[in-house]
């Protein structure tokens, strides 16, 4: 019981104890000191969580200014690519790859670039690896149509992406509309000039993917849409995880680049436990006295005093952040130093009280007396104090410190200094870098002025003549033409160069186009114009001379042109062809100037070259019915005017029939059937030669199967193929198609194919063409170049001897031996001998007497049509021999 007693009474001294009215003012300083605590830790964690943004928000910073400036350089290399392009519209894949490839070489991250006239790919650098993107049709492609539309409707360029490449891989893709000027004085859409900015390259030179960024990054906006667009790098969970954002800025639209720290946002502060500890050590400093005061109520005026003391310099330290707290006797510069300064200082955390020395010693020699002005500033007006400088720690590390102090005095008490400072070498190496980006920005700017009037002047000048090149005649032209004033154009033409060039090679051809560049020059007036427009093309403009000084002009360069040239050893002769053309400034634009005086040059090389020619009302008449006959030979072949005449072919001894040649003929609406001496030049300038060809065969293989079925005894035709078909890479595949039997189809071929030295494709198509089952046949022989070494190369079926050969034979004995001798060349090599021109039965007598084989002319049967020829074999109706 005794016990029991005891214990009670101890609870209750105890409770006493607790519970006095002396602990009163403790319990309620402890209150508050909790209060303050969790509302210090509170802002603790809101100041540590805006130091990290604003340390994720610089790095995206920097991000988002390599991402423009990457993308900015990539899409200005590119205009001048566009300017060239407004200038030569109807530029060809070799002079957009000449300029093209400047673009590339240059840093950037181009992949390729493309011109798309009319929305369809039809330009390309580099070919190798893009050959896919041929074609795209840009109005087709779902995944480009909008982009691309909306820089033409804009007019503006347009960056898009990214998208999956035709050739392969992503790109970002710049559009820039082109629209070239019209003969109106408006512009009308050109089409798209596309650059494919490779992703990984920019992702990688603007840091995206540097392995060493702390921090995860999502871009949003594709095509340019800003934040509503769709997200195209980095994840979902980066948008919803309370990022920082930024917008980069594209030429046309925007991105919006999200961040957050790699691992997501920090769940506490980085120094809680430290703060936390402060606030413990102040909340012991501050309860334990007032406990003490309680019991010790006699020394209470004593500790008041270090009380305020103490309490003062923790809410000072608090106004100051609180990160690292300091005090300075500014009477005997003794300091005082918390553990986070001595850990910015590389001090040990021993409390040890810190001298003057202990400061001074570690700023950098360059800082301190910047330092101490700004103390000695602070302490004379006793103001507040700030300042920056580095520190170096003991290991040689230097670490930016930025301090920030307010000046305290007691009453009675020596004036101090109390404050707060941090470690700012992040921000300062942060502002460092975003100062050398800058810097290279504005480098890398230049560098692009540099390139862009590089290429302004490649772009007007030649590169191997220094002359100025098409697109500087095109705007000398636009500009020199002044209404009332005479202008003149002279075009010429190297004659031979060709021949040079490819029997002495490139670097004697270079050498020639300089020494004809420097005749020229040297010729032509100080005020007249000289440019290289083509490989062996030059052009004169002259302003106020008449026909005389321009005919004068032209005989001195033709002159001077003829002289030999030496290279290597070698006398290398050329000519030159001149077409001049003139302008009375009324009327005549430019661009009709031009082609007209180079309807003058082809005049003059048809008529024997190294000579001019001025443009004149009967050249404009000839070019007004070539013109008309190339439209109704085009309408003709849409409208099947182009039939097939049949001559018949006989056997010289028995005159049966043994074969017919096909003859095109043209069934003209107005004019009636046409040879082909009035069709055959203008279509092989159109180039339609071939597919009269191929329209020939066809229906002659359709009326000889009709033949057969008839029973008609027609046992082959011949069909004459022009030398450019033979220069088709698909005819053999063509020939395939079509039923033709062994034997009953013979190609006739003009002499002057078979020259000793073949080229490739002809003679490999030759060789097909007899393994189909087609004879060969040598048409108009003795007017041409073929040599009995070709004829055994060849081997042809046949050979038909020219009419020009035949028609003499009855009066002249000589010609009558050539005659002979080329029959019995033909029968020493097995070739079969036709001879055409057969016009009278005289004729039909002498050719089997001298061993020909076959017969053609009209003294046996005339060219007819199909219907024609079916009732001429039927009726076997023709003269006899004797």
């Amino acid at each position: 019981m005794g016990h029991l007693a005891s214990t009670a009474s101890s609870l209750s001294r105890l409770r006493h104890s607790v519970f006095s009215f002396a602990n009163l003012p403790a319990a309620i300083a402890f209150v508050v000191l909790v209060i303050c605590a969790i509302l210090a830790d509170r802002e603790n964690r809101i100041v540590s969580d805006q130091l990290a943004r604003a340390d994720v928000l610089a790095k995206v910073n920097i991000i988002r200014a390599k991402l423009e400036g990457n993308i900015n350089g990539n899409l200005q290399l590119t205009r001048g690519l566009v300017s060239a392009i407004v200038s030569e519209p109807y530029m060809g894949q070799q002079r957009f790859a000449a300029l093209a490839s400047n673009l590339l070489e240059q840093e950037s991250q181009l992949r390729n670039v493309a011109g798309a006239p009319d929305l369809v790919i039809s330009l390309m650098y580099p070919m190798a690896g893009n050959e896919k993107a041929i074609g795209l049709d840009y109005r087709k492609s779902d995944a480009q149509r909008t982009a691309a539309l909306r820089a033409r409707d804009l007019r503006v360029p347009v960056l898009a992406g990214p998208v999956d490449l035709a050739q392969g891989g992503q790109g970002f893709i710049g559009r820039f509309p082109v629209f070239v000027k019209t003969a109106g004085g408006g512009d009308r859409f050109w089409g798209i000039v596309s650059v494919v900015v490779d992703v990984e390259r920019l992702y990688k030179a603007s840091g995206l993917t540097d392995g060493d960024l702390d921090i995860e990054i999502a871009l949003t906006g594709k095509d340019g849409l800003g934040g509503t667009g769709d997200r195209f790098f980095g994840g979902e969970s980066i948008t919803r995880a309370n990022p920082v954002t930024e917008t980069v800025h594209l030429p046309s639209g925007s991105w919006q680049i999200a961040a957050i720290p790699k691992g997501g946002w920090a769940a506490s502060a980085k120094n809680p436990w430290t703060l936390r500890a402060i606030m413990a050590l102040a909340g012991a400093l501050v309860v334990l006295p007032i406990l003490v005061a309680g019991r010790l109520f006699g020394e209470r005026q004593k500790n008041f005093a270090e009380l305020r003391r103490l309490s003062g310099r923790l809410e000072l330290a608090l106004d100051a952040s609180g990160i690292g707290v300091w005090e300075h006797n500014i009477a005997t510069n003794e300091l005082v130093w918390d553990d986070r300064v001595n850990e910015i200082y590389g001090k040990p955390a021993d409390r040890k009280p810190r001298g003057y020395d202990d400061w001074a010693s570690v700023i950098h020699p360059h800082d301190i007396e910047r330092a101490q002005q700004d103390f000695d500033a602070a302490a004379a007006v006793k103001g507040p104090y700030s300042s920056q400088y580095r520190i170096v720690h003991p290991n040689g590390e230097i670490r930016h410190v930025r301090t920030r102090a307010t000046y305290f005095q007691e009453r009675n008490d020596t004036p101090r200094m109390i404050g707060a400072e941090w470690d700012v070498t992040s921000d300062v190496v942060l502002n460092e870098n975003l100062v050398r980006e800058r810097q290279l920005s504005e480098l890398r700017n230049a560098e692009l002025e540099v390139a862009k009037a590089r290429i302004e002047h490649v772009a007007l000048h030649d590169s191997l003549t220094g002359l100025p090149n098409r697109r500087y005649l095109d705007d000398m032209l636009a500009t020199s033409m002044r209404p009332g004033e005479r202008t003149a154009l002279l075009h010429l033409d190297l004659d031979r160069f060709k021949q040079i060039n490819d029997t002495l090679g490139h670097a004697a051809g270079d050498a020639m186009l300089m020494h004809a560049s420097k005749v020229i020059t040297a010729n032509a007036g100080r005020a007249d114009f000289v440019a290289r427009i083509g490989g062996d093309e030059f052009v004169v403009i002259c302003a106020r001379r008449d026909d005389a000084e321009l005919a004068a002009l032209a005989d001195r360069i033709i002159e001077e042109m003829r002289q030999p040239v030496d290279f290597r050893g070698h006398q290398c002769r050329f000519g030159v062809s001149i077409g001049i053309a003139t302008n009375t400034g009324e009327g005549l634009d430019a661009r009709q100037l031009l082609v007209n005086a180079d309807l003058a040059l082809y005049r003059a090389k048809s008529r024997g070259r190294n000579r001019y020619e001025f443009f004149n009302d009967e050249l404009q008449s000839e070019i007004v019915e070539t013109k008309r006959t190339a439209d109704e030979i085009l309408g003709g072949l849409e409208r099947n005017e182009f039939i097939v005449f049949y001559q018949p072919q006989f056997d010289a001894g028995t005159l049966e029939i043994v074969g017919v040649e096909a003859l095109a003929r043209w069934q003209h609406p107005t004019r009636g059937i046409l040879g082909p001496d009035v069709f055959l030049r203008v279509a092989e300038e159109l180039n339609v030669v071939a597919l009269i060809d191929r329209t020939v065969l066809k229906r002659a293989l359709a009326d000889f199967e009709r033949w057969q079925l008839q029973h008609l005894d027609i046992p082959h035709v011949s069909v004459n193929v022009s030398a450019r078909r033979l220069e088709d890479k698909d005819l053999i595949d063509g020939l395939r198609k079509l039923n033709i039997g062994e034997g009953t189809v013979s190609f006739e071929l003009v002499e002057s194919i078979f020259l000793d030295e073949n080229d490739d494709l002809v003679a490999w198509n030759i060789e097909h063409i007899k393994d189909l089952g087609i004879d060969i046949e040598i048409d108009d022989f003795g007017t041409g170049y073929a040599s009995i070494v070709s004829l055994l190369k060849l081997q042809p079926r046949r050979l038909k001897i020219d009419r020009q050969l035949i028609t003499p034979i009855t009066s002249s004995l000589p010609q009558r031996r050539l005659v002979s001798s080329i029959i019995e060349i033909g029968k020493s090599l097995g070739i079969d001998v036709v001879a055409e021109g057969v016009e009278t039965m005289e004729h039909a007598r002498i050719l089997k007497d001298l061993g020909c084989d076959l017969l053609q002319g009209y003294a046996l049967g005339r060219p007819m049509d199909a219907k024609a020829l079916e009732r001429f074999a039927q009726s076997r109706k023709w003269p006899a021999t004797g």
